[in-house]
């Protein structure tokens, strides 16, 4: 028997803006009649999506008002993502300092950075003591288990490997991780509502961590290019802790539509790669090395930051890029100009 999974929906008391959450949901048949539980109604998948739909149209009726109660009362946040100073040629002490002499809120660490600083002798409490020093959180980590696979054996030992990443991520004062499908980039597409039990476990795994996985969306990937897979995803996930990693060049790169960023809430996006992309090459063969500065591009980035505003985002914008000419010029340099050109978007 098929199962539809339920959503509760709760609208703000207040004239100020429509306000969308995610309760912990219940399992009933798609056919049965919506029910009431403690005064909340507990529609289908179907009509959490056109609730989101509706709750994003009635945002976007009240700009100003939109405006007064999310980006202008809450100062964004910004972060380095050390792909953009090509961090595997630095050592983390080094990207550390780079982020905190640029002027970054916070910095998106690889683990692989990590994992090579451990191997020479370095110790984690004297890295999260650097952190702590110059400020910087880490506001999410870069890491590749493969949790979402369908071989039982290899899906084990990616959440085993998924289980250690978190630990040195909580080890640095770290709360999030990205949660890419990677180990699912090619072959047969994944049954989405497994794939969501899968990400499902690594949620659980992540409570047990004090860390939570993001979604990310992969545009060039076979399984989760798009915002529409990965929304289906953390619907089936059927888990308050589910919440999205978008990027512009991979909303961009898997064909996404930015204004269906609209459909999400804004506390449902605690990170969000920032970049931008150029006229050419087209779509199909754009890679992530044309990523160029925010706003050197032609992506949408105003009309993703109305639709952020109107959602209530209060979450992290990380500049990720992987430009071969910026990494060829002074990495302190990059990270200025990059965190310039964002809080120009910004501003």
């Amino acid at each position: 028997m098929a199962l539809e999974l339920s959503y509760n929906v709760a609208f703000h008391p207040f004239p100020v803006r429509p306000v969308f959450f995610c309760y912990p949901m219940s399992i009933h048949h798609p056919k049965s009649e919506q029910s009431f539980r403690g005064g909340r109604i507990s529609p289908t998948r179907r009509d959490f999506y056109s609730a989101a739909a509706v709750l994003a149209a009635g945002a976007a009726t009240a700009p100003a008002l939109s405006r007064e109660s999310s980006l202008d009362q809450q100062p964004l946040r910004y972060c380095l993502n050390t792909s953009t100073i090509q961090g595997e040629k630095l050592p983390i002490e080094q990207q550390i300092g780079i982020a905190a002499k640029a002027g970054y809120d916070g910095i998106e660490i690889w683990l692989r950075d990590v994992e090579r600083f451990l191997a020479s002798g370095g110790k984690l409490s004297d890295l999260r003591k650097q952190l702590e020093d110059s400020r910087l959180k880490v506001e999410s980590a870069i890491a590749f288990a493969s949790w979402i696979v369908d071989d039982d054996a290899a899906r084990t030992t990616g959440l085993e490997q998924a289980a250690r990443d978190m630990e040195v991520v909580a080890a640095l004062g770290g709360k999030r991780i990205a949660a890419p499908p990677a180990g699912a980039t090619q072959g047969p597409k994944l049954d989405l509502d497994r794939a969501g039990e899968r990400y499902r476990a690594l949620l659980e795994l992540g409570r047990k961590q004090g860390v939570v996985p993001m979604l990310e969306v992969w545009g060039f990937s076979a399984n989760l290019s798009r915002l529409a897979e990965v929304l289906h995803v953390c619907a089936a996930a059927d888990h308050p802790d589910a919440c999205v990693l978008p990027d512009v060049y991979h909303l961009f790169k898997g064909g996404s539509n930015f204004a269906d960023l609209g459909l999400l809430a804004g506390p449902k996006i605690p990170v969000f790669h920032f970049n931008d992309y150029p006229a050419t090459p087209e779509r199909a063969q754009i890679q992530d090395a044309d990523r160029v500065y925010p706003g050197d591009g032609i992506a949408p980035l105003r009309q993703i930051f109305s639709t952020l505003q109107s959602n209530g985002f209060t979450g992290i914008l990380s500049l990720e890029l992987f430009n071969r000419t910026y990494w060829e010029q002074d990495p302190l340099e990059v990270a200025r100009t990059g965190l310039l050109k964002l809080k120009m978007l910004g501003s």
